[in-house]
C-alpha cells in the first residue's frame, strides 16, 4: 500500500530529514585517518538522541539478514559499498567510505547517504563519488508529479553506464514514510515511462550505488550484512528521501 503524505506531514518527515544530515555531517567531519568505524557510530547516536530521534537501522533485521544490525549507521569502506557494520576498523588515508543514516522523530523517518575519501584522494575515486551523485540528481529531478518509477531509474541508469560502472537493481531506492522501508521500489535502473506514476504526496528515498570495475555482481560478507564488489572495485553510494510535489521534488534530508 502506498501512502501519499500531507504537507504537514511531509514537514514532519523533513525534521527528521534533518537529523540524519546532522548526524551524516558530524560523522563526515569526524572520519579521519585513525578514528574507528565505531566512533563515527557514537557520534551518530549522540546526535539522533540530542534531537530525541530513533534509529530505524539499530536492530533491524529484514529478511535477507540473518541477525539483526548493530548499528546507527551503514559504514562501507572502499569495496565495501552497502551496508558495511561498524568495526573496530580504523580509517587510513584514502580510504573512501560509504555512510548511510536513517532517523525517526515524532513517527516520520528520513533516510539518506554520502560517500566520500578521508583523507588524500584519487581522481578515481573522485569520479567515482561525483557520478554517483550526479545520478542521485538526475534521479532526483526526474521525480515530479505525472513522471513514473521508470522514469527515476531510467535517468539512474544513463549515468552509470555513461561513466562505465557496474550497477544492479538489487537494494535500491524504496518508499519512506512512517517505516524506513515502504511501497513502491525504485530501482537503479530500468525503462522510462514504466511503473507507477508519480502523485504530490508520494515519499521516497534515490540511492544509486555504482561499482567501479564495471561489473554489477557482488558478494555479501560472513557478517550477513556488508556488500562489496565481486571483483575487489571500490564502491559508492549516494541517497536522498524527497517528496513528490506540485511544484517538484522536495528533498527532506538536509539540515534545517
Amino acid at each position: 500500500m502506498i501512502e501519499l503524505k500531507t504537507p504537514g506531514e511531509i514537514d514532519a518527515m523533513a525534521a527528521a530529514g534533518s537529523v540524519v544530515a546532522r548526524a551524516l555531517a558530524a560523522a563526515r567531519a569526524a572520519a579521519k585517518p585513525g578514528v574507528r568505524l565505531t566512533e563515527l557510530d557514537g557520534i551518530a547516536r549522540g546526535v539522533l538522541a540530542d534531537a530525541g530521534a530513533t534509529s530505524p537501522f539499530l536492530g533491524y533485521q529484514p529478511s535477507f539478514a540473518d541477525r539483526p544490525f548493530p548499528g546507527v549507521l551503514c559504514l562501507s569502506v572502499n569495496d565495501a559499498v552497502l551496508h558495511g557494520i561498524p568495526t573496530a576498523y580504523r580509517l587510513r588515508d584514502g580510504d573512501l567510505l560509504s555512510v548511510d543514516c536513517g532517523a525517526t522523530l515524532d513517527g516520520w523517518t528520513g533516510d539518506a547517504a554520502v560517500s566520500f575519501v578521508v583523507g588524500t584522494p584519487s581522481a578515481d575515486d573522485l569520479r567515482l563519488v561525483e557520478r554517483t551523485e550526479s545520478a542521485l540528481q538526475a534521479g532526483i529531478e526526474a521525480a515530479r508529479p505525472g513522471a513514473t518509477i521508470g522514469d527515476i531509474s531510467a535517468a539512474i541508469g544513463r549515468v552509470a553506464r555513461a561513466s562505465g560502472y557496474g550497477l544492479h537493481t538489487d537494494f535500491g531506492g524504496h518508499g519512506v514514510g512512517r517505516t524506513m522501508h515502504e511501497s513502491p521500489s525504485v530501482p537503479n535502473d530500468g525503462r522510462a515511462g514504466r511503473g507507477l506514476r508519480l502523485q504530490p504526496g508520494l515519499t521516497i528515498a534515490i540511492e544509486p550505488w555504482f561499482l567501479a570495475g564495471g561489473r554489477d555482481a557482488y558478494r555479501i560478507d560472513p557478517d550477513g550484512w556488508t556488500l562489496r564488489s565481486d571483483d575487489g572495485s571500490r564502491g559508492a553510494h549516494a541517497e536522498h528521501t524527497i517528496a513528490v510535489t506540485a511544484d517538484g521534488p522536495r528533498i527532506l534530508t538536509v539540515a534545517s
